[in-house]
């Protein structure tokens, strides 16, 4: 209660506020129809309509992720729209990556506990129903093996990441200097 009064009264961050998100129970049918904005579908959550901030969503199940929600202001400049599309883009390549790398990890962990357990002539589960697990430094060769076998994959990942924040950045530098411009403008009307 205190904290919805604190983010109502303005106190957090005007432009992006991290809130308690609730869950929708709605299910089926397309997201205008559910009073939804459009990139909200599928996500289990949604803002209010009046709203006007960007929304931070749960964990991501695959990623573990937070995906966010981006406010589209009504009057929303080109280079504006350009920026929140390369800020949706880097979200969705961010998104997919991890998704993909989260998979691979738990099959090939879930196959290496496997073959070192048939190795040790052991079974998944021991006798009483538990799941069997390896000890740490069996486990720290499944980790070294596998971050030394994806190297290359997080290299480029590493990379695209730091075009795409470059390219963000740019852009936020650009939309910040056309409203900075805007304001002196108005500013100036006002005193004449």
């Amino acid at each position: 209660m205190a904290a919805a009064r604190v983010l109502r009264d303005g106190a957090c961050c005007r432009r992006r506020r991290l809130l308690l998100l609730s869950f929708s129970s709605s299910s089926g049918g397309c997201a205008a129809e559910r009073g939804e904005r459009p990139d909200s579908a599928g996500l289990g959550f949604r803002p209010p309509a009046h709203s006007h901030s960007d929304w931070i969503g749960p964990p991501d199940k695959h990623s573990n992720l937070r995906p966010i929600i981006f406010y589209v202001p009504p009057e929303e400049s080109a280079l504006e729209r350009r920026l929140r599309e390369a800020r949706q883009e880097a979200q969705a390549s961010n998104q997919r990556f991890w998704a993909r790398h989260n998979r691979a990890f738990r099959q090939e962990k879930e196959e290496f506990i496997y073959s070192r357990l048939k190795a040790k002539g052991l079974e998944m589960k021991d006798e009483s129903g538990q799941k069997a697990t390896l000890n740490a430094e069996e486990m720290a060769d499944f980790y070294k093996d596998f971050l030394s076998k994806n190297f290359k994959k997080h290299l480029q990942y590493n990379r695209d990441w730091y075009k795409r924040n470059f390219r963000i950045t740019f852009l936020m530098g650009q939309v910040a200097l056309v409203r900075a411009l805007r304001w002196l403008r108005w500013r100036k009307k006002l005193e004449q």
